[in-house]
């Protein structure tokens, strides 16, 4: 891996603009906040020229699941193929799949060809696109920043996409009054533009691995192995998904309010729009410094409430005035909420998995959205628009609940960068990338005076063993001497074998050294490796008869 970054990692937390004197993150986090208008001009066209060829609530809110929905399928795979090659490269071609599926847009728009499900297909395609290079540019930011400067550099690319969000929707919302959502359209593709050619400029070193790469469905199994194992990373997926779940119908339902609430039009949308954005924009601009000052988890469960009470007051609103109020403290608590779950895993995550880490984070956030969007879509026909607010306020309230159940922790934050560590098996067999499965078996010898502490930290081992890549892990204790503990797991293939002593961290290392540490073997272990059905190793004798004619004679390994 490799860093670029020019400040040093000395000293206590860096200021929020501090990650802009790195000259690759200024202009490539500058050159974003265009992309950033470009995703929210298309969302805002989408929905009111939705909203002019049908009346259907459903469809309406449709629009956000449509844009969203990618991200769940998408980003997955995107974060595996980041991981996997150059991340510049991923990010410039999925730019240039928004930009042209845009302009394709705007040109249906352009002939009439438009009916609700092309509106919708589209947005999917422009969102596949953002999938595929947003991973690339979260995961690469800290090649372009150093250690010290990352968590405000994560805070400052939430600032990019909230300068948008505080001016988008309503200039948006303008220029579809003044030339048509066609326009919107096409000046989307034009917005991709400068990010692309940022991406273009940064000389980044892209260093291969040492191995060839994964196959994409294992590297995604990889990815969401390390998640499951990995409880900060976990949590804080759960709980993204939560508080976007219940609190889609913020975005979703904003057209009909603005409507039906409050009977005004796409400029009223776009305020709505709007006023949330300066509120998550003042949130971004202190991220850094609420971080510093006060716990994680209590300040999430703050803003549960600062989520649902607006909620409910908007169904209560027939007030332009009181309605902007109750979307600008959305705004800054949505902000605050994601921001804030976003560096937990940032900060969680190892060099080899950051990319996957971050897409899965990504599609728990737009998974929340896509079946919220589509719920409280179906819950304003059913029930009412202002009936819908009320239930989503409620259940967003409820999450706060979620603190005392799956508490967030920093337990794993440290440095993340892997390690050598430090010897490589001896091969007496010619095994290739694809021989398999791999049998790994660790022998300890432990005191039985500290088997309590010994079996301690070997929980923690199982859950490290899994993250970078074990499988069927287990650990046993001899019935006849109660020293020799002996701890086995399984790797499909040498290559993923191999794979999985290239993912150790420092941190990882620890952990196997406090194992070590218990035992009396020299060396702290004996390591065995074993390749199970071992028919592929078998060769041949020089002199075997002919096996058409006579005995088969092999050697075993």
């Amino acid at each position: 891996m490799t860093m670029t970054a020019s400040v040093q990692d000395e000293g206590g937390p860096s200021g929020t603009f501090a990650p802009l004197r790195e000259s690759s993150f200024r202009r490539i986090w500058l050159a974003s906040v265009f992309s950033n208008f470009a995703q929210l001009f298309l969302g805002v066209g989408a929905a009111w020229e939705m909203t002019q060829i049908t009346k259907s609530p459903s469809m309406i809110a449709l629009v956000q699941t449509a844009l969203m929905l990618p991200m769940v399928f998408v980003s997955l795979p995107a974060g595996a193929i980041a991981d996997m090659y150059d991340k510049r490269k991923v990010a410039m071609a999925g730019l240039a799949l928004s930009s042209v599926f845009a302009a394709t847009l705007a040109l249906f728009g352009f002939l009439d060809l438009l009916s609700p499900w092309v509106l919708l297909a589209f947005c999917s395609l422009v969102g596949t696109g953002v999938a595929l290079y947003g991973p690339s540019w979260q995961s690469s930011i800290p090649e372009q920043v150093s250690l010290r400067n990352l968590p405000a550099a994560i805070g400052l690319g939430t600032v990019s996409f909230n300068v948008a969000r505080s001016f988008g929707p309503a200039l948006g919302g303008l220029i579809v009054l003044a030339a048509g959502a066609k326009a919107v359209f096409a000046l989307t593709a034009v917005l991709y533009w400068p990010l692309l050619a940022a991406f273009s400029l940064w000389k980044r070193e892209h260093v291969p691995s040492r191995l060839p790469p994964e196959r994409i469905d294992r590297a995604i199994v990889g990815g969401a192995r390390y998640a499951i194992n990995s409880p900060p990373i976990r949590t804080s997926f759960l709980r993204a998904f939560m508080y976007c779940l219940t609190s889609a119908s913020t975005t979703a339902l904003a057209p009909l309010v603005a409507r039906d609430q409050l009977h005004g039009d796409a400029a009223t949308y776009g305020l709505l729009l709007g006023v949330t954005g300066v509120g998550a924009l003042l949130g971004a601009l202190n991220v850094n410094n609420v971080r510093d000052r006060f716990a994680t988890e209590p300040t999430v469960r703050l803003l549960a409430l600062g989520t649902g009470l607006p909620l409910i007051v908007i169904a209560m609103s027939n007030s332009l005035v009181i309605t902007c109020a109750a979307y600008f403290l959305i705004g800054l608590s949505n902000i605050f909420t994601i921001a804030l779950l976003n560096i937990n895993v940032q900060l969680s995550a190892p060099r080899w998995v950051a990319a996957r880490a971050l897409s899965l984070y990504g599609s728990s956030l737009t998974s929340g959205v896509a079946i919220g969007a589509w719920a409280w879509g179906s819950f304003a026909g059913g029930i009412g628009l202002s009936n819908a607010y009320y239930v989503s306020g409620a259940a967003t309230l409820l999450t706060f609940l979620l603190g005392y159940w799956m508490p967030l922790s920093r337990d794993e934050e440290g440095e993340k960068e892997t390690v050598d560590i430090g010897f490589e098996p001896n091969l007496a067999l010619g095994l290739s990338m694809r021989s398999g499965p791999i049998v790994v078996e660790v022998d300890y010898r432990v005191d039985p005076d500290s088997a309590r502490e010994f079996y301690a930290v070997m929980t923690r081992m199982q859950r490290m063993r899994k993250r970078i890549g074990a499988f069927e892990w287990s650990i046993s204790r001899d019935i006849e001497d109660p020293w020799l503990w002996t701890e086995r797991y399984h790797c499909p293939t040498w290559g993923d074998y191999l794979r999985m002593r290239d993912r150790y961290t420092q941190m990882d290392f620890d952990v196997q050294a406090e194992a070590q540490s218990y035992s009396e073997v020299p060396g702290g272990m004996i390591v065995r490796r074993r390749l199970e059905r071992p028919y592929g190793s078998v060769r041949w004798k020089a002199d075997s008869p002919d096996p058409r004619h006579d005995t088969i004679q092999y050697i075993g390994p």
